[in-house]
């Protein structure tokens, strides 16, 4: 037995529903043959595989993380680090291909092969083989055991049961599908290490498999990240120390909800700050009359993110050469600055521009807060962003 879908009060579906807006809203704002959505998606790639990682103690900086989804090397990261983000990279990178698959099932090959892609480079980890002893959680700050996966015998059963249930066709809306699949991974627990990452890699392709948004743009790991200690929290007061499945999930369903709502709000927010600041990258490569391919790496560099030859190249598909012309025109105009040397040579707005673009970020910062409940304020008698009258679940 698996934890069961629990019963949604109406209260549920309205915050379903207001996800449903929001993602549809966004559906049309990123499909649009716009040069700075190819941004926007490697910015939620890169923050996903960050904020996974992270929860799991695996620390990097966003410019890491955005280096590892453009193959590029880091400038921060130590080895451990960067191996956990590489391996999540590549996992994340095989769900994005699996979304569109025609001739796609869940499998137990499928779930130990993401595993494996995720924990290859340390073999002692076991990747991509079940465990074959008993698994504790253990809380440091607590400094107590928190929970007991189930007996090491029942994993290759339960994980099939687990293969049916998100195989199976039902009318539960795929976003509480998806956080099913996500609890009862976690719950099982069932590799030596990994399992967190495992988990919400799961959510991402149950979540991917959904097709109404690009798939980089459904998952939640950042929102997860931000919210760590009731992420943990959560799984603590559902799981009740052992494994469990008779327990409610109803408050995991909601936490899940919650995340879904303030990431949506946090993508649309970038889809206004994106249009925004390409503006104003339009308006300073124009005004030093500098080819047009220059605006999307400019862009990037504005967007707050390090700007590298690499980088360049993989935005503009240029040669080395003219990256490193066009990066030395720039600098020559007065738009860029750049720092260090060698391989860690790369490129900043200059401090006016930086400005501009710290101004137009605390802009849309304060007119969309992202912090908002929806419960608390379904509560209250306030209507969501992107609420709609009826939600309709969507089948995949």
């Amino acid at each position: 037995m698996l934890y069961q879908v629990p019963i949604l009060e109406d209260v549920d579906y309205q915050v379903l529903g207001a996800v449903d807006g929001l993602r549809e809203k966004l559906r049309f704002q990123v499909r649009e043959p716009r040069r700075w959505t190819g941004l926007l998606r490697r910015v939620a790639l890169a923050r996903a595989i960050r904020g996974s990682n992270s929860i799991e103690g695996f620390h990097v900086d966003v410019n890491d993380a955005f280096a590892a989804v453009g193959e590029e090397e880091p400038m921060t990261a130590d080895h451990a680090a960067w191996s956990a983000v590489k391996g999540y990279r590549d996992a994340m990178t095989y769900v994005l291909q699996l979304a569109n698959e025609e001739d796609f099932e869940y499998s137990d090959a499928l779930i130990k092969s993401l595993h494996f892609m995720m924990q290859h480079y340390d073999l002692t980890k076991w990747p991509g083989r079940y465990r074959k002893g008993p698994i504790y959680v253990y809380d440091e700050d607590q400094d107590m055991q928190v929970y007991e996966g189930p007996n090491p015998e029942t994993v290759p059963a339960l994980m099939r049961e687990l293969v049916v249930a998100v195989n199976k066709q039902t009318k539960t809306p795929a976003i509480v599908r998806a956080a099913m699949a996500h609890l009862n991974l976690v719950m099982i627990h069932p590799f030596k290490d990994g399992n967190g990452r495992m988990a919400r890699c799961l959510q991402a392709l149950v979540l991917a498999r959904e097709g109404v948004l690009a798939p980089e743009f459904c998952s939640i790991e950042e929102n997860l990240a931000r919210n760590e200690q009731a992420y943990y929290k959560v799984l603590a007061d559902v799981g009740k120390g052992s494994w469990h499945p008779e327990n409610d999930a109803i408050r995991w369903i909601r936490f899940c909800l919650t995340a879904h709502y303030r990431q949506a709000l946090t993508v649309l927010r970038r889809t206004q700050q994106a249009e925004m600041l390409w503006g104003v990258a339009e308006r300073e490569i124009h005004a030093a009359g500098l080819n047009e391919r220059c605006i999307g790496p400019f862009f990037h560099a504005l967007s707050g993110y390090r700007l590298r030859n690499q980088t360049y190249r993989e935005i503009e598909d240029v040669s080395v050469n003219l990256a490193s012309r066009d990066l030395a025109e720039l600098v020559t105009a007065g738009l860029l600055e750049a720092f260090g040397a060698k391989k860690g040579r790369h490129y900043e707005p200059v401090e006016r521009l930086k400005e501009e673009s710290l101004e137009v970020r605390a802009k849309v910062r304060r007119e969309h807060p992202l912090d908002a409940d929806p419960y608390e304020a379904l509560a209250e008698g306030g209507r969501l962003e992107g609420a709609t009258e009826v939600f309709e679940p969507r089948l995949f």
